[in-house]
């Protein structure tokens, strides 16, 4: 019998650091959507522990992710979660100054010689998957030194003064898994939906007293409808899922609607039209997948949602929920959306309440790991992807 993990996966911040930088620096994870950041120099930035990113366009329309980390003193170069750059990145401090991919392109008082090609911003990996923007840190900081002081040689102290460093190259990135290795077979299944032509209609972000792997969890079953989701429970039957077989990099599958159910709305009706890359079968259900490890996707018959989770402790986690549409739809002045945004926004507040009760209780010391049904095969399979993670760190 399949049972849930230990509380100190839950609780306890030591575990939680590490298994942050098993999971999310090590994986391609979703960041956004590239329509936020439509001309040059339009920015956004994430943050995830102690990094932060600038995601970016630079004059050819590419987008690059930039640790968010003077190369002159470590001053961190942008504080506003979202803007725009004026051609140019510069440094509130001593002025240092990048362009749009990251190169330095000005150095004030630095002596005679000094060489800017050597001192480029830090870079991530970036791709983009129809409209989703994905990050990759880890191949960045696996090229730097090892240990906070690994550039220090010598003596610690000494009569003498040191020998200035050597100027060190660039940074040599090691090649990075592609994004369609992550992905499998998800975008053929999925570009009926085209989601890269859909545009932004609404965004909320919550912030959950829960453990991540807590948000996963919930999303991933639908026992707890009827209990929890009166307004869902009138459109979708709780047992009514097809899912897939469960995959190291995604979970997922389908839910057809109730007799007379158009869309995911207040009262099931569709007040936009069908985004128009449809069959009849796929009108007819919504598309739920969790792609590890933060990017909930679920795909309606007139609009896509998303929530990307961004942990903030070990009990504790950010989460950005945007509804986007077809721009036709957008553009037309009768275009509603608050009928999906209300519904999903009453449905996320019932997913947090009890995610936080969940929290609560798994901080008891009496907690222990209890039995799953045979009807909770996604959420048993992605604990034994975190138990596999956490056995391959030890």
């Amino acid at each position: 019998m399949h049972t849930t993990l230990p509380r100190r996966f839950y609780t306890d911040p030591d575990f939680y650091r590490a298994e942050v930088d098993r999971f999310f620096f090590t994986r391609w994870i979703c960041a956004g959507r590239a329509d936020q950041i439509p001309r040059a120099g339009d920015y956004f930035t994430r943050t995830l522990g102690d990094e932060s990113l600038i995601i970016t366009r630079d004059g050819s329309g590419a987008l690059h992710a930039l640790f968010n980390v003077c190369r002159h003193r470590g001053t961190r170069l942008c504080e506003q979660p979202e803007g725009h750059f004026v051609d140019r990145i510069q440094c509130p401090y001593h002025n240092w100054t990048y362009d749009l991919e990251g190169r330095l392109l000005a150095a004030p008082h630095m002596a005679p010689g000094f060489c800017k090609d050597e001192y480029p911003l830090h870079r991530a990996g970036c791709e983009v998957w129809d409209g989703h923007v994905f990050i990759h840190l880890g191949s960045a900081l696996a090229a730097l030194p090892a240990g906070p002081d690994a550039a220090l040689k010598g003596p610690r102290y000494t009569d003498e003064p040191p020998a200035p460093p050597a100027l060190p190259g660039p940074p040599a990135l090691p090649a990075l898994p592609a994004l369609s290795e992550q992905l499998k077979g998800l975008p053929e299944r999925f570009a009926a939906w085209q989601m890269g032509d859909l545009r932004l209609g609404r965004r909320i972000v919550y912030d959950v007293k829960a453990n991540w792997k807590l948000i996963v969890l919930n999303y991933n079953e639908c026992l707890h409808c009827p209990n929890l989701h009166p307004a869902l429970h009138k459109l979708h039957h709780y047992l009514g899922a097809d899912n897939e077989a469960p995959t190291a990099c995604y979970c997922g599958g389908s839910m057809g609607f109730r007799d007379g159910v158009e869309t995911m709305s207040m009262d099931g009706t569709r007040r936009r039209e069908y985004l128009p890359g449809l069959n009849d079968a796929q009108r007819r259900q919504v598309v739920y997948y969790t792609i590890y490890p933060n990017l909930l996707l679920s795909l309606h018959p007139d609009y896509v949602m998303t929530h990307t989770l961004w942990p903030r402790a070990h009990d504790r986690t950010e989460i950005v929920c945007e509804w986007h549409f077809h721009p036709r739809e957008l553009a037309r002045p009768d275009f509603q959306a608050d009928d999906a945004v209300e519904f999903w926004d009453r449905t996320n507040r019932e997913d947090w309440w009890i995610s936080e009760q969940s929290q609560a209780g798994i901080n008891s010391r009496v907690y222990q790991p209890g039995p799953y049904s045979d009807r909770e095969e996604l959420l048993w399979s992605f604990d034994e992807i975190v138990r596999r993670e956490a056995g391959r760190q030890a």
